[in-house]
């Protein structure tokens, strides 16, 4: 797939074809049109058509497009056509949660392990193996992973994502109500869910 620079808007479309495209999978839906995905996804048609185009060309005026192929294609886009291995720095209610969704499967996303101050109260969880964060640095030496998923409190967010970038990690998940940016080739996602229900209840208001 060609390297270029892709605007931020199309790139956050990028998971919502993939979706789609696999939910036409399932229902066995072979062809699918730049309107009908437009409709459905409440983009316009020649929106849809300009997306696909940065990445090449996938379909055929009158016939549409291969759903399978495009669906296989957005995946390789996306990188969640290989396996990605990931830890979890905060066992708290939102590193828990994070640790027991099955979803992340799907997307060749595989938590490996759960780090905490204390891990007396994350010996019930299953399918992860436990650390102390002390052993952060040793753990990261000996294996090999792409991306942390920090769920810790605000104060403690930056100081531990720095020890995962100066280990190699180059992928943050945050979900800490801060926001994080490394230079270098580091890639940081922040989730912030009050600024997400800060939205939400804004436009409720508006409506």
């Amino acid at each position: 797939m060609e390297n270029k620079q892709i605007s931020d808007r199309v790139i956050e479309r990028l998971p919502k074809y993939y979706r789609y495209l696999k939910d036409l999978c399932n229902s066995q839906i072979q062809r699918v049109s730049s309107k009908t995905i437009s409709k459905a996804l409440n983009i316009t048609a020649s929106q849809v058509r300009q997306d696909l185009s940065h990445f090449g060309g996938f379909g055929q005026t009158g016939i549409g497009y291969d759903t399978e192929y495009l669906k296989n294609v957005m995946q390789e886009i996306l990188g969640i056509n290989k396996p990605h291995v990931a830890i979890v720095i905060g066992g708290g209610r939102i590193g828990q949660a994070l640790i027991s969704y099955k979803g992340f499967a799907d997307e060749n996303v595989f938590v490996k392990a759960v780090f905490d101050i204390e891990t007396e109260h994350l010996k019930s969880v299953t399918g992860v193996e436990v650390y102390n964060v002390s052993s952060l640095e040793e753990y990261l030496s000996k294996n090999h992973v792409d991306i942390a998923i920090i769920s810790v409190q605000k104060e403690f967010a930056e100081k531990l994502a720095k020890r995962v970038v100066d280990a190699g990690v180059k992928s943050i998940w945050n979900f800490a109500p801060i926001d994080l940016n490394f230079d270098g080739g580091v890639v940081c996602e922040n989730i912030n869910m009050s600024e997400s229900l800060m939205r939400l209840i804004y436009k409720a208001h508006q409506s």
